[in-house]
């Protein structure tokens, strides 16, 4: 069963290999293939600001759910 699995997955992979093979020219490959390090870098930052702006939306309700926390339970 595994090696009927893998033969499907290794056609399906060849198979849209060769489609996608097809439809671009070697210079459109080592273009796409140049873009990849700007691209990543671009990823990633994007992913570290809304991660910041998670974790401060985050930290201000923390903060407010504390203070509400510490007002039940220590009285002035």
């Amino acid at each position: 069963m595994k090696k009927i699995i893998l033969a499907v997955a290794i056609i399906s992979l060849a198979w849209f290999g060769i489609a996608k093979a097809d439809s671009t020219t070697p210079q459109e490959f080592v273009n796409n293939l140049s873009q990849v390090p700007g691209k990543l870098q671009s990823h990633i930052s994007m992913e570290i600001e809304k991660t910041k702006e998670f974790q401060a939306k985050n930290w201000i309700k923390m903060k407010s759910d504390f203070a509400k926390l510490k007002n039940i339970f220590i009285k002035n």
